[in-house]
């Protein structure tokens, strides 16, 4: 399987909005990480769902543009563009590191 499986279905099913999809891309023990950080943001993939339901699929304008992918080893390095979530649009860096066919922690860098 190849390591970008995981975070190309991710990424379609959250411009899709589709919550069960996205969600089946991540482990059990997911942690996520908005850098800087000393903490994660989110543990376990039971949070992660209430997080995007909550806060990210139910805005109509939420969308991502890939503007590139990097692939080192089983980590993938997203550069994107965010849009809906303030007035103008989010660079970011998200960085994910793929552990038996899923996202087991992902890493995000904002401009």
């Amino acid at each position: 399987m190849s390591v970008t499986l995981p975070v190309e279905k991710q990424f379609a099913a959250y411009n899709a909005h589709d919550l069960p999809a996205f969600i089946a891309c991540f482990s059990e023990n997911f942690t996520a990480w908005r850098m800087p950080a000393d903490s994660p943001s989110l543990t376990g993939k039971t949070a992660l769902a209430e997080f995007y339901r909550d806060h990210r699929f139910n805005n109509a304008n939420l969308r991502a543009e890939l503007l590139s992918r990097t692939v080192l080893g089983n980590h993938v390095f997203d550069h994107e563009v965010i849009y809906g979530l303030q007035a103008e649009p989010i660079e970011s860096i998200a960085v994910f590191e793929i552990a038996d066919g899923l996202i087991q922690t992902a890493w995000f860098y904002f401009a």
